[in-house]
């Protein structure tokens, strides 16, 4: 039997605790318990700071926390920075919003390969039902089955079809969705080893997509991806975006076309890059 390698799971959070700690409870029901979970932390503030010291003393998670400043949007810095304070050889992403379901990391770990990432899959819930999960809830599973969802007062929707927990079954909506491959930063993993060898995630990129372009990057380097949607589950809990810009977004959408066109693999300002305050 081959040796596992060293898990890590990265969350991206910023000052929204109260979605973070229902997060926290569906790590600390996981079924695969041998990795770190380093909350990558984009300047919160002293009740984050405080809810993760509590979790780090008193949920039995390898839990550890890497903050920056508040200075703005800048999660692909503090993704990096996670990046560089980890040695793990496997690296799973989510966000500090979304629930995993109990086989979350155990379905990322079953299905690893080298020279590939993988792609997972999320359903997002109506703030009514994100504020009504308790604790209990995620250790009972209830946000992953569909009849509690309806009775909370979630819409019926053709996308529950991803709650499906039949192995055999999620194997083969894998491989015949038509959703493409893409690396989503509330449900991905890929190898350390790959990720630093395109300079991780891109600095310049602002909300709206950037986690897909560290992806592209990835797939123009020969990783390849690989659908996991239905088989790596985790719910995304509603929240507002007071960060989205469209000139952002529209600049984001102009890196990433160069990025395919001219088949781009270095991000310049990603783990490495031009950026000085890189190491701070």
């Amino acid at each position: 039997m081959k040796a596992l390698p060293e898990v890590a799971v990265i969350l991206s959070t910023y000052n929204n605790p109260r979605w973070l700690e229902k997060a926290l409870w569906g790590y600390m029901a996981q079924s695969f318990k041998e990795f770190d979970l380093i909350i990558a932390d984009d300047g919160s503030g002293e009740e984050t700071a405080g809810l993760i010291r509590y979790y780090q003393e008193n949920s039995g998670l390898n839990l550890y926390h890497v903050w920056q400043p508040d200075q703005g949007f800048r999660k692909c810095r503090i993704l990096n920075k996670a990046i560089r304070e980890t040695s793990s050889d496997y690296l799973i992403f989510s966000d500090g919003d979304c629930i995993p379901r109990k086989d979350f990391v155990e379905n990322h770990i079953k299905n690893l390969r080298k020279g590939c990432f993988l792609s997972g899959g999320n359903l997002k819930l109506n703030r009514k039902v994100s504020e009504a999960i308790t604790r209990e809830d995620v250790d009972t599973q209830k946000p992953f089955d569909l009849r509690w969802l309806l009775r909370s007062g979630q819409p019926p929707s053709s996308k529950f079809i991803k709650l499906v927990r039949n192995p055999a079954a999620a194997g083969l909506l894998n491989r015949i969705t038509p959703t493409r491959i893409t690396w989503n930063g509330h449900n991905v993993s890929g190898w350390r080893s790959d990720i630093v060898k395109v300079n991780g995630y891109n600095e310049d990129m602002m909300y709206g997509g950037l986690d897909r372009e560290l992806g592209e990057r990835l797939m123009n380097a020969g990783v390849s991806g690989r659908q996991i949607r239905y088989s790596a589950i985790c719910v995304h809990l509603d929240h507002n975006r007071p960060y989205r810009e469209e000139s952002a977004i529209r600049r984001n959408k102009a890196i990433r076309r160069n990025v395919r066109l001219n088949r781009v693999v270095w991000a310049v300002n990603g783990m490495t890059g031009n950026n000085p305050e890189n190491d701070a």
